[in-house]
């Protein structure tokens, strides 16, 4: 078995760890017998897991019990539309900041359902975003319902570096390329959401902590499965949920904890950009960053090469060195390491002597 330094921006990499243990159980698991898929989930073997990981997500993140959290489907771009279908309608507005792909996507479901403002929006010319707002440049919204922002931009490669100050209204989230990737104060938040195929294991489910506060104030006359109520009342069991995709949840947290929690995963996600973004600044001009240095992504790292004939040798010559899915995305080129959680700082250590190695081989 060979496995490769996976730079995946998302299904992304799961920690081996994580993966051993779901093979070890894939036959008989916690002594059923039975795969995590087979089991009845209104049994009482995965009613323990489903609430256990909804108690550890908690912990994890240092939220107080009047958190709810809740295993939505359909990604973070159905929390586009869920949300403001729960807190917008007639007369209702709300504060959107656009800082790249996904957050004008937001707005796109969102313009549905109400009246959006935008605080700031960072697209340049060419559908281009290259930087975070700076508080100073807020501008909201007196009369909207709640503020939303994207925290980590995975195509532009841009990341929140403060929580903004909105002036008293509710906050809100999409954490799905960066949560649970250093320390924050998730309490500054009334919802956040995010899938999980990033940073919390597989796709097929979207995790939604939601302050009760915030919750009650949700519209009640909705589709049932587009309602926060529902699932908060259900406890995410009104239909089926994605259970083999919440098995693998609870796995990767229990990692995690097991691996000093956020202090310690900060500290490590700290080196391994600094590394990273050291290779490219220090590269004299052959690794070109496409984020404002003071925006940059410590997630998604995004660089050019002097030619994009040189951006697709590396993405060659990276494969064949057991470093994979290096490509950028396909709106901005170039290249993008995506160094989530599971990828260690050995192998960003690896990949940053392939940098040099490939500079020093392929000269501009």
């Amino acid at each position: 078995m060979k496995r490769v330094i996976n730079y995946a921006a998302g299904p992304a990499a799961i920690p081996m760890e994580v993966l051993e243990q779901a093979r070890d159980e894939m036959l008989d698991w916690n002594g059923t017998g039975c795969s995590v898929m087979e089991v009845s989930h209104r049994g009482k073997e995965y009613d323990a897991l489903h609430m256990g990981t909804m108690d550890l997500f908690r912990e994890i993140a240092g939220l107080p019990s009047d958190y709810h959290v809740l295993f939505t489907t359909g990604g973070a771009s159905t929390q586009f539309l869920m949300l403001p279908m729960n807190y917008l309608g007639a007369g209702k507005e709300a504060d959107y900041v656009i800082t790249g792909n996904w957050s004008k996507g937001a707005v796109k479901e969102a313009k549905r359902y109400g009246k959006i403002s935008h605080p700031a929006n960072m697209e340049l010319e060419g559908e281009r975003f290259v930087a975070i707002p700076k508080q100073a440049e807020l501008n909201f919204n007196p009369a909207a319902e709640y503020v939303h922002y994207t925290s980590n931009n995975t195509v532009e490669g841009t990341q929140w570096h403060y929580i903004p100050d909105v002036k008293g209204k509710p906050l809100v989230c999409d954490m799905s390329s960066d949560i649970f990737s250093r320390p924050l104060d998730f309490t500054k938040y009334s919802m956040i959401y995010a899938g999980a195929q990033k940073n919390l294991g597989p796709s097929g489910v979207t995790v939604v902590a939601i302050k009760d506060e915030f919750l009650q104030k949700a519209n009640a006359d909705l589709p049932t499965m587009m309602s926060y109520k529902v699932f908060k009342e259900k406890f995410s069991m009104h239909n089926t949920p994605p259970c083999f995709s919440i098995y693998i949840l609870n796995l990767v947290l229990r990692w995690l904890k097991k691996n000093g929690g956020l202090a310690a995963m900060g500290k490590i996600n700290e080196q391994k950009q600094k590394l990273l973004y050291t290779a490219v600044d220090g590269s004299g001009g052959y690794y070109q960053g496409l984020a404002q240095p003071e925006s940059r992504s410590w997630m998604n790292i995004d660089f050019k090469l002097p030619t994009p004939e040189l951006d697709a040798k590396f993405v060659t010559d990276a494969k064949a060195a057991g470093i994979v899915q290096t490509k950028g995305y396909r709106t901005m080129g170039g290249i993008r390491l995506s160094a989530y959680n599971a990828v260690s700082l050995k192998d960003v250590e690896t990949t940053v002597q392939f940098m040099q190695d490939f500079k020093a081989k392929n000269p501009a």
